[in-house]
């Protein structure tokens, strides 16, 4: 921990801006597709969307998760959104995206504006506990045809082939099924533009978080938040790949001019799982004592796609063009890409939660974090699962940990002031004090 007072410069992003123009488009090119004749589909952030996009270029998507999310943000509509899905007999303690997302549907209301843009069809993966379910319930809902592919084959560690084609096969078969579904040739040129596209996207993702590994930090995890979502979007398109080649380049740049994310730096935490959104200032709060949160194994490994060398240090996985690896045909393409997903460090934790605590020990020994701030996040049962081991697991490595409960999608369950007084007493546990930033 670097206890002087030391003062970093400071500026802001140039192209946040554009991120932010990004986005907007995304939401906008998804409710107007039908007026070009176009294709609507939804499906999770981590479904293999390069798939669709084989249907053609005027293909849009909606992403359930950043969805629900954006829908969180706005507090009048989410608890309407809530009551809505809570009235239809669903239960409160169901993953809170989940319930937005639904809530949105049955109120027939786009949180953009207008009447909510139903997808042609649902393409879905199956690992987290909810994924599976969200999309039957929608599919019905929406009377919208949906396909399903199951991931759930262990942990990348102990992938065999049989494991790695049972679910590459599934893919092959949802290709068929697009095409009787929507009437359209499957191009598998486009498939392979898109898995290229999405593979240059999640590289980059993490070349862009293994360099907050620098002193002082680049980014903060709340800015962090607002760029990764460009890939829970759309991480298969052209558009987000150059646009993280981009900031990859801004962030490179900072480091090698010491540009700050938090001025004031004496202190580097790491998160775990989605923070509760309609809250993002407790990371602002944290800037006062000179803290600064690096990120998170859900900020680096939910679209960030890594490998461990042979000293076991995690390092942004190398695609496979540049290694000579070929992808001239669709099951050439299909089966590279779906080991490329399984190794995705967050569907790691769904298996073992010592995986998990494993993965989070290597962030801080390499990013220098100096103690952890746990959510207990109500909201999402799959990455909350074991979340008290690696609590445990943690502090029997000596990594001071702190605790907070909430709900990323639902601010009934997060209280601000007794957080806010957690806050305070962890900064007192690594002896800080609080000064005006």
């Amino acid at each position: 921990m670097n206890m002087s007072n030391a003062r970093y410069p400071t500026e802001p992003l140039k192209c946040w801006a554009k991120a932010k123009e990004l986005r907007e488009q995304y939401y906008l090119n998804y409710a107007r597709a039908k007026e070009n004749g176009g294709l609507r589909w939804s499906g999770s952030a981590a479904t293999l969307d390069a798939i669709p996009a084989g249907l053609g270029r005027d293909v849009y998507s909606l992403t359930g998760e950043p969805y629900g999310a954006a829908v969180s943000l706005d507090r009048k509509f989410n608890k309407a959104c809530q009551d809505a899905a809570e009235s239809a007999g669903y239960a409160r303690d169901l993953c809170a995206y989940m319930r937005s997302y639904w809530g949105s549907v049955m109120l027939n209301k786009y949180a953009f504006g207008g009447e909510f843009p139903r997808p042609d069809f649902n393409f879905q993966i199956q690992i987290c506990c909810s994924h599976a379910k969200w999309y039957q319930v929608a599919g019905k809902l929406e009377n919208t045809p949906t396909y399903f592919v199951d991931l759930s084959v262990g942990p990348h560690k102990r992938l065999t082939e049989d494991r790695l084609m049972y679910v590459t096969n599934q893919a092959l078969d949802g290709v068929e099924w697009l095409e009787k579904t929507t009437g359209r040739k499957f191009d598998d040129e486009l498939f392979i533009e898109a898995v290229k596209n999405e593979m240059r996207s999640t590289s980059t993702w993490a070349k862009i978080c293994e360099l907050n590994q620098a002193r002082p930090a680049p980014l903060d995890e709340k800015s962090m938040y607002a760029l990764y979502v460009l890939a829970a979007l759309s991480k298969s398109s052209k558009w987000c790949a150059d646009f993280y080649d981009e900031l990859y380049d801004e962030v490179k740049d900072r480091v090698a001019r010491g540009i700050a994310a938090v001025g004031n730096e004496r202190c580097r935490v790491m998160s775990d799982t989605q923070p509760p959104w309609a809250f993002l200032k407790i990371f602002r709060y944290l800037e006062e004592y000179g803290v600064v949160s690096i990120g998170s194994l859900y900020t680096f490994g939910l679209k960030g796609i890594w490998e461990t060398t042979a000293e076991g240090k995690w390092v942004p996985r190398t695609p496979p063009w540049e290694k000579g690896i070929e992808m001239n045909t669709r099951e050439q393409a299909m089966k590279l890409y779906v080991d490329w997903n399984l190794s995705k460090p967050e569907f790691q934790q769904f298996y073992d939660p010592t995986i998990k605590s494993e993965m989070m020990l290597q962030i801080v020994k390499q990013w220098g974090v100096d103690g952890a701030m746990l959510h207990l996040n109500r909201g999402c049962e799959g990455l909350s699962l074991g979340i008290m081991e690696n609590r445990i697991d943690l502090g029997k490595a000596g990594v001071p940990v702190m605790t907070y409960e909430g709900n990323m999608g639902d601010e009934r369950e997060f209280d601000e002031v007794r957080t806010q007084a957690r806050v305070d007493a962890f900064m007192e546990q690594l002896d800080l004090r609080r000064e005006a930033v």
